[in-house]
């Protein structure tokens, strides 16, 4: 196990300072009574700080990773507080390039937060009805093809909404995306508010930076598509135009039935063209009134510097078993000359602490402490020599993070589920881990299936984004034989590409412990029955609904309950299933 190192600290700002006291002042007031439990709800949310499900004095802790990247010391400083104050000793990243920690006590939440500011880090907007972490693609500044690096962009973009006054008060959440073009669109612009999409364009023979521009999209229970506002946004229009959808969003979202609160519903209220009418109108008026802009700062500078570092690093050892697929499905050459990106899978999105600190430990040495969460819940390391492939490898393997099959059928997304959710149904973790152990055992071969991807929520809301996995599932109950039985819910033809996104189609409900064998089902169909060059959603588009509901139908069975009761609990549980959904605060 790595030990824990001395880590750099960042002086705290005094709205930082002020911040951190004013929660800790809360909590006292709040367990005296001083404080009504629903104003500090509002208060800790705003602060990143999100319920325990059957817990009333642990709480969540959700870090921002600004557009994903963090450093070596602040992954160090996210280690210390799992190890120190969290139940589970986990890190979970999640699909917004964040980290969560679980079952933090309410008395030692301000401590947690002091230490995590200290590195860089913050939580501060990661819940609450506010404009959420702002991701990108994990690929920004490293790969050809790109319109050019939209880091400091997305980073210019953070800074503005960041404990801006105006954006603490939301109707519901807003998120935001940013991707550079070129590679596959890792940062899923099409399902968020705002989609940025970096373009160029050129008028009388001078070449023009841009965006391509994409708003009101959404997952959660009503999936939507973002539609296009205009095909080129000018960066003197960039800040206007983010300004003018939290403030048309501020305006008329709905601020009483916060089912329907996000900005795709102000979509579907007035249509495709008076909405975009509104928004140009609004920017129109931000510009005029705000000349000059309040606060923003367009980047002086977008070229991708090449960072500067010597590695310590032992380049001519022998590889470990399993490099070679490693390096076909997790391995990037980057456009900089002599320089790899390497993607590090965590298995179910979940790191322990041993993992971050030598995974931390490991970045200093290869790549200087650069480190990128991806919205696939997992890690990137940039800027490792080509060189030092086969060192980085073995190392990984060593702490069980050199799994291959990157962003492949393997690769599986998953919300945490009802261990920790409140209104999660089922416990997708443990299921993810079902369809993991699939791979160990008779579907090896096709772990780095490509074209096939898996995702798995707990309920109807999306964070595990099942509405866009080529295979979807969302947890779900019914009752067999007058008990309550875990089940999920079967989409089929997801699908995700810059500025479009396709949503599963329901072909049936089957049983939690069914699950597995369905997927392995699938697979095994599509292995058998797809044409040369087909991918897995032109295949079941080709097959039909009808045909999809008839192959997942002999999966919705379980034998009587006194002969296998196994087969009605949850993955990983031993006992009966209750179905309890609490009240959840993602639209508190």
């Amino acid at each position: 196990m790595a030990a824990a190192v001395e880590r750099k600290t960042v002086p705290l700002a005094p709205e930082v300072v002020e911040e951190l006291t004013r929660f800790a002042d809360c909590v006292k007031s709040m367990q005296n009574g001083a404080m009504d439990p629903n104003d500090f709800k509002k208060f800790r949310l705003n602060n990143g700080v999100y319920g325990i499900r059957g817990e009333t004095d642990r709480h969540m802790i959700r870090i921002k990773c600004p557009h994903g990247i963090m450093t070596a010391d602040q992954l160090d400083a996210v280690a210390e507080v799992t190890e120190k104050y969290t139940r589970l000793k986990l890190g979970h990243v999640t699909t917004r390039q964040a980290i969560q920690i679980h079952h933090v006590h309410v008395n030692d939440v301000a401590t947690v937060l002091r230490t995590l500011n200290e590195s860089g880090l913050t939580s501060r907007e990661a819940c609450g009805n506010t404009v959420r972490n702002v991701t990108a693609t994990p690929y920004a500044g490293l790969l050809k093809d790109e319109a050019f690096d939209i880091t400091p962009y997305a980073r210019s973009m953070f800074d503005y909404f960041l404990r801006n006054a105006a954006v603490q008060n939301f109707p519901r959440k807003f998120k935001i995306a940013f991707y550079g073009g070129g590679a596959d669109d890792l940062a899923y612009t099409a399902i968020n508010d705002l989609g940025w999409i970096a373009t160029k364009r050129t008028v009388n023979g001078k070449e023009e930076k841009g965006w391509k521009t994409y708003i009101g999209g959404g997952l959660g229970a009503n999936p939507q598509l973002a539609i296009l506002l205009e095909e080129f946004t000018s960066m003197e229009d960039f800040f206007p135009t983010a300004v003018a959808a939290t403030r048309i969003f501020d305006r008329h979202g709905d601020r009483k039935d916060k089912f329907h609160a996000r900005l795709k519903f102000v979509v579907k209220k007035f249509g495709e063209e008076a909405f975009r009418r509104m928004i140009i109108e609004e920017r129109t008026a931000t510009k005029v009134t705000r000349p000059g802009g309040w606060g923003w700062t367009l980047p002086a500078d977008d070229s991708t510097p090449v960072p500067s570092f010597t590695p310590s690093v032992n380049g001519s050892v022998k590889p470990e078993t399993g490099f070679e697929l490693w390096r076909k499905t997790n391995v990037l050459e980057q456009k900089q000359a002599g320089y790899s990106l390497a993607i590090v899978v965590t298995p179910l999105g979940d790191i322990d602490v041993p993992q971050m600190r030598k995974l931390a430990d490991i970045a200093r040495r290869f790549n200087g402490g650069q480190l990128r969460t991806m919205v696939q819940q997992n890690f990137l390391l940039p800027w490792v020599k080509n060189e030092h492939l086969v060192a980085l490898y073995n190392e990984l393997k060593a702490i069980t993070l050199a799994e291959g099959g990157a962003l492949r059928l393997a690769d599986v997304t998953r919300c945490p589920g009802a261990d920790t959710c409140q209104i999660a149904v089922t416990k997708s973790r443990g299921l993810a881990g079902a369809i993991l152990d699939l791979f160990k055992n008779g579907l090896i071969a096709d772990a780095d299936m490509k074209d096939l991807s898996i995702k798995i929520s707990g309920c109807t809301n999306s964070c595990g984004q099942h509405h866009i996995g080529n295979i979807g599932f969302f947890g779900t109950y019914r009752k067999v034989g007058g008990r309550e039985v875990p089940h999920y819910q079967v989409l089929i033809g997801g699908d995700i590409r810059a500025g479009f996104a396709a949503f599963g189609q329901p072909v049936g409900v089957v049983p939690a412990k069914r699950t597995p064998e369905l997927v392995k089902h699938l697979v095994e169909l599509f292995k058998k029955e797809k044409q040369d060059g087909e991918r897995f959603v032109a295949f079941t588009a080709r097959l039909g609904r009808d045909r999809l509901k008839a192959e997942v139908e002999p999966f919705k069975a379980l034998p009587p309950f006194e002969e296998k009761p196994e087969m009605y609990y949850e993955w990983g549980e031993h006992e009966t299933f209750k179905a309890v959904i609490g009240q959840g605060e993602c639209a508190a």
